[in-house]
């Protein structure tokens, strides 16, 4: 079965290096050794274009800026989530809103009804809280449109002014959507506002009639799936008290003397454009999982997070069997990676994939 050529290109980047990916010409599809994916790289490949569903092409515009903020703040440029981030979940979907069309413009006033579809919304992702994102106030030449969201109710007149939670934040305000869209245990199918505008300004002045730009609603979302990523919070304990084998066996210290290991982390950059993704994926621009590689010590220090079951097989290996393989050198600890994505019906995502960055190594 022919693959899909997001996946040829991220083979081509395994096991050719990146400063040759560039310069060389796509393998044949049957040339290509089998290698296996990235496991960050494996989790994208179904939002990739080119899968079902695909509609749309890159993102502008200011709801892609104000995830671009967000996302700023909650990750760094690696793409590791930032322990003040205060986003309460791992994964944020960002949808626009669909308009009914016709003249929005009548006078002084500006009135658009909007549609917000939540059909669709994968079954692993709970809704926790959701929220509408406007510009309370716009400046225009000689005038400022000010704007306010109605909740549209069917077969009645839009009487419930939705009020902001909170002040305006550099510029934007936010509504509370969440009772309008969580009835029961269910969530409904989808939200219709209006989004009410009015230019203030010297009489008789009359500016271009600039639409504002369409509100967005933001659904933070659990995603059970991919699992929220919090930081660790095990409690510190002594490693005498774990019994360690490393620890407590005479002499085991004393005996290893001088020797080093050279199992260590070691980079492994992936760009993003140069799977030609970086027109969907936003954020971060390359992946580097990182890879732990080397030769374990023969005898490994308790302070070297080996567990006993290593301990035991380093001294299989040198005293009763040498068939037996020395412990191997392996990641010990993981962090998240946050990514933002355009996904195919054009909404913005951000999503926290746990266990993607190699960060110790350990010898197992």
């Amino acid at each position: 079965m022919a693959m899909p050529y997001p996946f040829t290109s991220l083979l081509l980047l395994l096991v050719v290096p990146l400063s040759q990916a560039a310069k060389q010409s796509p393998l044949p599809l049957r040339s290509l050794p089998a290698v296996p994916t990235l496991p960050l790289l494996q989790a994208l490949q179904t939002r990739a274009p080119g899968s079902p569903g695909w509609q749309v092409g890159p993102a502008s515009g200011q709801a892609l800026r104000y995830m671009l903020n967000l996302y700023r703040r909650a990750a760094d440029r690696e793409g590791r989530p930032r322990r003040s981030r205060s986003l309460g979940t791992n994964t944020i979907r960002l949808v626009q809103a669909s308009s009914h069309g016709g003249q929005p413009w009548t006078g002084r006033w500006y009135l658009q009804a909007l549609t917000y579809h939540l059909e669709g919304q994968p079954e692993a992702e709970h809704l926790l809280r959701a929220t509408v994102v406007y510009l309370p106030s716009l400046s225009l030449a000689h005038s400022r449109l000010l704007c306010a969201l109605e909740l549209m109710v069917a077969g009645e007149a839009p009487r419930v002014l939705l009020s902001p939670t909170a002040r305006p934040h550099h510029g934007w305000a936010e509504v509370d959507v969440t009772p309008y869209l969580v009835l029961g245990n269910s969530s409904v199918g989808c939200l219709a506002l209006r989004h009410v505008c009015v230019r203030a300004g010297r009489a008789g002045s009359h500016g271009t009639q600039v639409a504002p730009g369409h509100p967005f609603l933001l659904l933070y979302l659990n995603d059970t799936q991919a699992g929220l990523a919090p930081p660790v919070t095990e409690p510190h304990r002594h490693r005498r008290d774990t019994g360690t084998l490393a620890h407590d066996l005479p002499n085991y210290l004393r005996e290893q003397g001088g020797e080093k290991s050279d199992c260590s982390l070691h980079p492994f950059p992936v760009s993003f454009a140069q799977l030609g993704w970086d027109h969907w994926i936003i954020a971060p621009q390359r992946y580097n999982p990182r890879y732990c590689k080397g030769t374990c010590p023969h005898l490994l220090r308790y302070d070297y997070h080996a567990p006993n079951h290593a301990v035991v097989q380093s001294f299989v290996h040198q005293l009763v069997d040498a068939n037996v393989p020395r412990p191997s050198c392996v990641p010990y600890r993981y962090s998240p990676i946050s990514v933002l994505m355009i996904e195919r019906n054009g909404g913005i995502l951000y999503k926290e994939y746990e266990n993607m960055i190699a960060e110790s190594c350990t010898c197992r």
